[in-house]
């Protein structure tokens, strides 16, 4: 094999990094629809404890993906930086994920509570040990600006497809099944699947991982500085910053709308489980076909612009949802294609982003420290399900949401929950989306700027050769 030949980024390489993003994907977006609805209506958990549960992990994570960043750029080991920390926490991250969706025999608020909470961070933790070195990888398989959007073109759809497969494979479960038994395989069968898509991904671009790295060795030293200084060194890079909000604004935004959905479908629309399931995956379907008229577009106009052309629809749709009323359901599937064309840019843009982040970095420090970079972002992602169930959980709270067990009737909610779902699938994630699409219109590195980039670390690596 010529080595031309050997430095393309082969589909093989493209598909297998692509399949480990379903061990996220899938556990994930189970969580953020399924989750707080699961401890509320099944487990017979309150509003508050249930919206509480996922946040209590966060004192810990408010450190765990950075240090799990820092740790994977110091690793050394045969199988490299990143596998490593794949490979070991994936088993426990599937384990979790299945236990997550075990109703204890108890009726205890505060058993429950800790037994769900306990889980939580344990899960969070196997997370952050496979995703934070998952996700480094889209910095470290290519050296090539198109290449690496393309490579994170796959990333995002394969997540939009492990997203649509966790609603079928709920469709189908609850059609059989019923709850509690119906969740709990759910989560057997996701565990399982997330456990195989880690060992599937390093299998099928270990040897690629490889060859970057060895092309790399003899012009990048590894970071050096402690953890805090280079958290520190990394948030002083006002790129990065603006990423961040991009990224935090479209993630917040988005699954606060993915946990009040099975209630405005289920309460105030006053439709069947069924509906929720179809409405769900009428937005992750558009968002799937859309990812592939975006990336090309994206190739000619830039990344920020059809992120400024596409949340727009979005935030129109959210605003939608607040005025529609009860038997409008054909509007309500209008509505939800049209936030499914906006959604894809959030989907595909911060990701591609943060590679010419990296690059500045490079640039800046001659170093290369993906992990810190990439240990945010993914702390940024499990802030936003964790923030956006709880701040869900909160505010039915207040409002006097009736939680109830799956083996009792259905409680009648009353006015003040309905107009608060309303509100929460409306202009809450409207204000969120708002602000994200600002930051990206004032986003600084433009194309230009990053081939200006690029063409001074070729010289910087020239010199050093």
């Amino acid at each position: 094999m010529s080595l031309d030949r050997k430095q393309h980024l082969d589909l093989k390489t493209k598909l297998s990094y692509g399949i480990g993003e379903l061990a996220g994907a899938i556990p994930n977006n189970i969580l953020v629809f399924f989750l707080l609805f699961f401890l509320t209506n099944v487990a017979g958990l309150n509003s508050t404890l249930a919206g509480s549960v996922l946040l209590v992990g966060k004192a810990w994570d408010a450190i765990n993906d950075p240090l799990i960043g820092w740790l994977s750029d110091k690793t050394r080991s045969p199988l490299g930086r990143r596998y490593p920390w794949m490979l070991y926490g994936a088993i426990p991250l599937g384990i979790c994920f299945c236990l997550q969706w075990f109703v204890p025999s108890t009726e205890n608020q505060w058993l429950l509570f800790v037994y769900y909470s306990a889980i939580a961070i344990i899960y969070y933790a196997a997370v952050s040990a496979v995703l934070v070195p998952f996700s480094t990888l889209g910095a470290e398989l290519t050296q090539s600006y198109d290449e690496r959007t393309s490579l994170i073109s796959f990333k995002s759809a394969f997540g939009i497809g492990g997203s649509i497969f966790a609603l079928v494979l709920a469709q189908m479960i609850f059609a059989l099944l019923k709850p509690p038994t119906s969740y709990l395989l759910m989560g057997v069968i996701s565990g399982i699947l997330s456990i195989l898509a880690v060992y599937i991904c390093f299998l099928g671009t270990n040897q690629r991982y490889k060859f970057i790295q060895q092309q790399r060795h003899q012009v990048e030293r590894p970071p050096s500085e402690p953890i805090f200084s280079q958290m520190k060194i990394a948030l002083s890079n006002r790129p990065f910053l603006f990423v961040i909000g991009i990224y935090l604004c479209s993630w917040l935004g988005l699954q606060v709308t993915a946990a009040i959905l099975p209630y405005f479908v289920i309460n105030w629309m006053q439709l069947s489980e069924r509906h929720f399931t179809q409405m769900a995956l009428a937005v992750q379907g558009t968002a799937l076909v859309m990812m592939f008229f975006w990336s090309p577009i994206g190739h000619r106009v830039g990344k920020k612009a059809i992120y400024c052309m596409g949340i727009p629809l979005t935030i129109v749709a959210q605003g939608g949802f607040f005025f529609l009323q009860p038997g409008q359901v054909i509007w309500m599937y209008i509505l939800a294609v049209m936030a499914g064309v906006g959604i894809a840019t959030a989907y595909l843009v911060p990701w591609s982003m943060l590679p010419d982040v990296v690059d500045l970095d490079e640039l800046n420090t001659g170093q290369r420290r993906e992990g810190i970079f990439y240990g945010f972002v993914v702390q940024l992602q499990k802030f936003g399900v964790a923030g956006a169930l709880f701040l869900v959980g909160q505010i039915l709270d207040w409002a006097g949401f009736i939680p109830s067990v799956a083996s009792q009737p259905t409680p009648i909610q009353p006015e003040s929950a309905l107009q608060a779902i309303r509100w929460i699938i409306g202009p809450v994630p409207t204000l969120v989306l708002v602000v994200g699409l600002i930051l990206a219109y004032f986003y600084p590195i433009t194309r230009s700027v990053h081939e200006e980039i690029l063409l001074k670390i070729s010289e910087q690596r020239s010199m050093k050769e």
